[in-house]
């Protein structure tokens, strides 16, 4: 749950806390005053769009910080997401998040104390928060989240279904778009795979090793200058181990004397003995270089005939990298892409035969698992239009009927036979989703967007997320003026049923009804201070008296009422009795 929010900077708003509970937590406040800001402080806390428009111009930022007390199902997968980028909670067990954003419209986001990426903020936010608000309204109007709803509503079985399908999609159509390339395309796969075939002939004939061209460099080097190398041995392996002609000295012989004059005097001062053993490594050493001079000497070879060679081989070489790559490595790695490559472009009878066979095959699993979709979907549909009807009946709506339509899509490029069905299949299967209204017996059932008046649209949508919410989701909802258009005894029920909702849930609503903050657990009231130069909004929580006031401001305008406040007293009571017999 999200213990707290602070906010500075953002609208109407200069800095104010929101000390949050369990349960329901209402904001209300005058039209203007910044309830708004609210919302819009909870959408970039957890990686909403930020719009630098609605910085204060003083401090010329906007911060939004809040604490999340992690716990239920959400509570592992957001510690492991938050530990994967190196950040952690608190030691009281609460995480700490941030977002700023400057009026120049730069953004940073800090999670546990340490930088991440704004995109951590959004992946926190949809493990944990969920907001209703009126575009959300507009938004499941849409039959595409219609269908997407229907499929959240059910449950994770459906949803491993779901997962399962749109896997086998991507392949068969995978396969699809394979074979009908490798048939537009044939000509030009041909044409593509005669060069490569060419160059593949080519370096098979050189057959290049690798590094074989720096091997081949050195050695023509040695080669080349055989006869210096012979020389400056020869005279390093006599000057060394001696067997020349001159009389002098070889360095084994007088090291040999230097050591054992030094012994010889080692019993008088023990520090030349030290010298004398240091010798007899030195002498160990020369006797070592002595034998590998005498096999280098040995080795050394002019042999023009294997130069002629390496002269020819290293041209050989070089006529690849003149064409293929930058080194022998790289030739060697182009041939390898090639080999590659001509599978790809293979548009032989042979292969075709075999992917049209694979393609089939998928078609067939594939409209299997839509079938099996689509029983899914009907299931789902008639428990989901049950409890929407059933929250309508308590929305004062009692004679008004919820209809989720699943319907085969229209046949289109890509169809299969479903169920016996030719329909038209995506990644999302093969159907339609419609919710209708039948507004009254007798009625038709209408689509939502016709069959509803605005109060009763806003009365729908609110059951539609009571029931979607009772399905799970995250611990925190949010709802953002969701009454709008609604009063009277609708209003109450709808109270009711945020308040039912607050059992399970943190629940934070934006309201402008009383009926509805009567109802909650926490009351906070956003209101504008303009007796400045600037007009500042903050946020307080309001109790007993002062809630009364509140509710009696919201009834009919006011505040000091004793008319008002003895009606809003009697609401908070009806609410408190109502809250109480429900628990």
């Amino acid at each position: 749950m999200l213990e707290e929010l602070r906010i500075t900077g953002l609208g109407v708003i200069e800095d104010t806390t929101l000390p949050l509970t369990r349960g329901m937590n209402v904001i209300t406040g005058e039209t203007g005053a910044g309830k708004t800001m609210v919302v819009t402080g909870l959408g970039l806390l957890f990686g909403g769009r930020a719009d630098a428009g609605r910085v204060r111009a003083e401090p010329g930022r906007a911060t939004v910080e809040g604490r999340l007390r992690l716990t239920g199902n959400a509570a592992s997968a957001v510690a492991t997401r938050v530990a994967d980028a190196g950040a952690e909670s608190d030691v009281d067990g609460s995480l700490l998040m941030s977002r700023t954003v400057t009026i120049e419209g730069r953004s940073k986001a800090h999670v546990g104390g340490r930088t991440v990426p704004v995109s951590l903020l959004g992946e926190v936010g949809e493990l944990v928060l969920a907001v209703h608000g009126q575009s959300d309204q507009l938004r499941l109007l849409r039959p595409a989240e219609q269908r997407g709803s229907l499929d959240r509503f059910a449950g994770p079985e459906h949803e491993k279904l779901l997962v399962e399908f749109r896997e086998l999609f991507t392949r068969w159509r995978g396969v699809a778009d394979d074979l009908a390339d490798r048939r537009r395309n044939a000509r030009t796969r041909a044409q593509e795979a005669d060069l490569l075939r060419l160059g593949l002939d080519e370096i098979t004939r050189v057959d290049p090793q690798p590094g074989e061209d720096d091997e081949l460099r050195t050695e023509a080097q040695r080669l080349e200058h055989a006869e210096g190398l012979r020389t400056a041995a020869h005279i390093a392996h006599q000057a060394v181990a001696g067997g020349g002609e001159t009389d002098s000295e070889d360095a084994t012989s007088l090291v040999g004397t230097a050591r054992r004059t030094l012994e010889s005097q080692s019993g008088v001062d023990p520090k030349l003995g030290e010298f004398a053993a240091r010798l007899e490594e030195a002498a160990s050493l020369l006797g070592d270089v002595s034998v590998e001079l005498s096999t280098y000497l040995a080795s050394l070879d002019a042999d023009p005939a294997r130069l002629q060679f390496i002269y020819e081989r290293r041209a050989a070489l070089r006529s690849l990298t003149r064409k293929y790559a930058d080194d022998i490595d790289g030739v060697i790695a182009w041939a390898d892409n090639a080999r590659a490559r001509l599978g790809a472009l293979d548009s032989s009878d042979e292969l075709l035969e075999e992917l049209e066979r694979e393609m089939h095959r998928l078609a067939g699993e594939v409209a299997e698992l839509a079938a099996k979709l689509r029983d899914a979907r009907l299931e789902a549909a008639g428990r989901f239009a049950d409890k929407v009807t059933v929250e309508l009946a308590g929305l004062a709506m009692p004679h008004a009927r919820i209809q989720v339509l699943v319907v085969p899509r229209p046949a289109g490029d890509i169809s299969l036979p479903v169920g016996g069905v030719e329909s038209g299949v995506t990644a999302d299967g093969a159907d339609d989703i419609e919710l209708r209204l039948l507004a009254h017996p007798g009625a038709p059932a209408l689509p939502l967007q016709k069959g509803a008046s605005g109060g009763e649209l806003s009365r729908v949508m609110l059951a539609i997320e009571v029931v979607f919410a009772g399905a799970g989701g995250p611990p925190t909802l949010v709802f953002d003026e969701v009454d709008s258009g609604v009063g009277g005894t609708a209003a109450v029920e709808i109270g009711r049923r945020l308040a039912r909702l607050a059992r399970n849930h943190q629940v934070l609503v934006v309201t402008h009804l009383p009926q509805v903050a009567a109802f909650a657990d926490r009351h906070l009231v956003v209101a504008k201070d303009t007796g400045g130069a600037i007009t500042t909004s903050g946020v307080r929580v309001v109790e007993e008296t002062e809630r009364s006031r509140e509710l009696a401001r919201m009834l009919a305008g006011l505040p000091d009422s004793d008319l008002g406040i003895a009606h809003a007293e009697e609401l908070l009571a009806v609410a408190a009795r109502e809250r109480a017999n429900a628990a």
